[in-house]
């Protein structure tokens, strides 16, 4: 069975007594996760060795850093590299998020570079798609989100693609007033799937965690995630409430 993964992105949020105190309440209930099932927290920079430190001990429970820079190192102040995350044994990064796409003018290319920084270091990426509302509305989106993989992802191996993490967001969806429903969700996550099958092989495909983005909550998990080929989430809000996110662990496969 496919690796089943909540996925906790914190974003700019929660100091980090706030922090410190979140992750303590989640571990504390104790979820059992069967060896198929994952939990990766998403932190700020500044946090990512107390989470480490936090869940070290924990069975299948690991921590991202939410973004790293395309270059290696160098000349660039304020930037994280890939080897410096990986230095503190880091083992995932969200790469390409929406809000680094749309606030930061990150492009497919730039992102292709970043996995190659993350893979490179044994880093595993959490590689996000999805599309805007203008894009749903004209009924593009496959073209669109099939155009996001191939400029990223599609110069890796069958080896290297594997081992990346895709998370689909449907932009349209969030924070607009519109919603996606589970079969939209299992119909895109259907197709990002053929395309990876396309291009490599259906073997290939089947191996590819892909999580759903759009606004996952306590009273929406369960049947996002029964989804055949919807394989966890990655969470925004819900995932800063301690009692949200353990009922949405506990929702995986």
């Amino acid at each position: 069975m496919r690796k089943q993964i909540a996925a906790a992105n914190w974003k700019m949020n929660l100091t980090y007594q706030q922090g410190e105190k979140l992750l303590g309440d989640i571990l504390k209930a104790d979820n059992k996760l069967a060896d198929h099932q994952q939990v990766i927290f998403g932190v700020p920079f500044p946090y990512l060795m107390m989470a480490g430190g936090a869940v070290t001990e924990e069975n299948n429970y690991d921590v991202a850093a939410q973004n790293c820079y395309e270059k290696k190192s160098g000349a660039y102040t304020g930037e994280v590299s890939a080897e410096m995350l990986q230095s503190i044994n880091v083992k995932y990064c969200i790469i390409g998020h929406s809000e680094r796409r749309e606030y930061f003018g990150e492009t497919n290319q730039v992102l292709a570079e970043k996995l190659n920084r993350c893979l490179e270091n044994s880093i595993i990426p959490i590689f996000c798609c999805g599309e805007p509302l203008n894009i749903r509305e004209a009924g593009t989106q496959n073209h669109f989100v099939a155009a996001q993989l191939k400029q990223s992802l599609f110069h890796l191996s069958a080896e290297q693609v594997q081992s990346v993490i895709i998370a689909y967001e449907p932009i349209w969806a969030i924070g607009t007033g519109k919603t996606a429903t589970t079969a939209q969700a299992q119909e895109i996550h259907a197709f990002l799937r053929s395309v990876l099958a396309s291009q490599y092989s259906e073997e290939v495909a089947d191996e590819v965690s892909i999580l759903y983005g759009g606004s996952v909550k306590p009273n929406n998990a369960k049947e996002l995630f029964g989804c055949p080929d919807v394989d966890g989430g990655l969470v925004g809000g819900a995932s800063i409430v301690a009692a949200d996110f353990i009922t949405i662990i506990q929702s995986l496969k």
